[in-house]
């Protein structure tokens, strides 16, 4: 069946023609691999030979608006769950994708949207391979929400084995230690300023853009290069400041940034001060925080500023101390460019709704 509607109708998730044809017509012609096109209820996948364990994740995307500078609702539904599974050391292999529809949603933006997710896929070397479609009632969404999970493959690394364990197991915040480096892949608080100046119409002298992409191949590249890195994390909801504070919580470390260290974009940093937001709490998209052995700190920065989402990467900081187990003290510092420590708090509440 071909579609020769413009929108969403109830019909389209109905289990009848409509929906074959939107599934057809949309998701098989956009990204379609064999195992998705097959029509099974379920993906049977092969595991790599390599594989020592999986890595498993999901995650819903209802950001507005759909489309944004950098990117939209589909790309960041494919970066964020890739990049969900890269953090933990796994090579990300599959995807499911399913949608919640708004009756009346346009189909043009669907496919545009589909298109998004097939592009970004092809960048992370992933496929979606299984998927799912519901239709709600006019007035009962706004417009699609996604979920999108994952599987990735972790392979055993005898460069990895450090205190018995390998990288099997998983990076993790709990293996930060005092002397240990924190490093950030490029400037901050990028997207979510793009999202909020694109909800409220916000002209500033150029535009800025989502920094939303797959870190796989950067994060891969830099386990490459520095194998006793601890953990990965990206700073999205509640930004860098959330990151660090959870890291130093799982770790029981105390963690101190430099103020003038943190790349941050001049439009960004004004828009920030215009808004009244700490762009050290505002989102990212396309950054990772990487918490790594000091003495392969070099090697780690090199391999980051070589990928194409790395150039901006930078040392920020450093693990300074042992923590007080339950302590309620605070665990993260920023120095300022004066000489004086400030206390850099998670986010308190929501400074910016659905922005991802």
């Amino acid at each position: 069946m071909t579609m020769d509607k413009e929108t969403i109708l109830l019909a389209h998730g109905s289990g009848g023609t409509m929906m074959r044809g939107l599934i057809e017509d949309v998701f098989f012609d956009v990204y379609g691999s064999d195992v998705l096109k097959k029509g099974d209820d379920a993906a049977v996948l092969a595991l790599p030979t390599d594989a020592a364990s999986l890595a498993f994740t999901t995650d819903s995307f209802v950001v507005t608006p759909h489309f944004f500078p950098g990117g939209d609702i589909g790309r960041l539904a494919v970066c964020g769950t890739v990049n969900d599974l890269a953090t933990s050391g796994a090579r990300p292999l599959w995807l499911s994708v399913a949608f919640v529809l708004e009756e009346g949603f346009a189909l043009a933006d669907l496919r545009r949207i589909c298109s998004s997710m097939a592009q970004a896929a092809r960048e992370a070397d992933v496929h979606i391979v299984t998927g799912d479609t519901k239709v709600v009632n006019r007035g009962h969404g706004d417009g699609i929400y996604i979920n999108t999970s994952g599987v990735g493959v972790l392979k055993s690394d005898a460069r990895a084995h450090r205190d018995g364990r390998d990288l099997k197991e998983g990076l993790s915040g709990t293996r930060c230690e005092p002397g240990d480096c924190i490093l950030v892949s490029g400037t901050l608080g990028d997207h979510g300023i793009a999202i909020i100046s694109s909800r409220e119409n916000l002209s500033f002298s150029s535009t800025i853009e989502s920094d939303v992409a797959p870190l796989n191949h950067l994060i891969a590249a830099t386990l490459d290069a520095a194998p006793h890195t601890r953990c990965f994390r990206d700073p999205t909801r509640g930004g860098l400041a959330s990151t660090l504070n959870e890291l130093a919580e799982q770790s029981d470390t105390i963690m101190t940034v430099d103020e003038d260290a943190i790349p941050v974009r001049d439009q960004v940093r004004g828009a920030c001060e215009m808004l009244g937001y700490d762009v050290l709490q505002v989102a990212n998209e396309g950054k990772i925080v990487c918490v790594v052995a000091a003495d392969e700190t070099d090697a780690a920065l090199a391999a980051m500023r070589a990928s194409r989402y790395g150039k901006d990467a930078a040392l920020i900081g450093e693990v300074s101390a042992p923590g007080a187990k339950r302590s309620k003290a605070p665990r993260v510092y920023v120095r300022t460019a004066f000489g004086s420590k400030r206390i850099l708090d998670m986010l308190v509440g929501e400074q910016l709704p659905r922005i991802c």
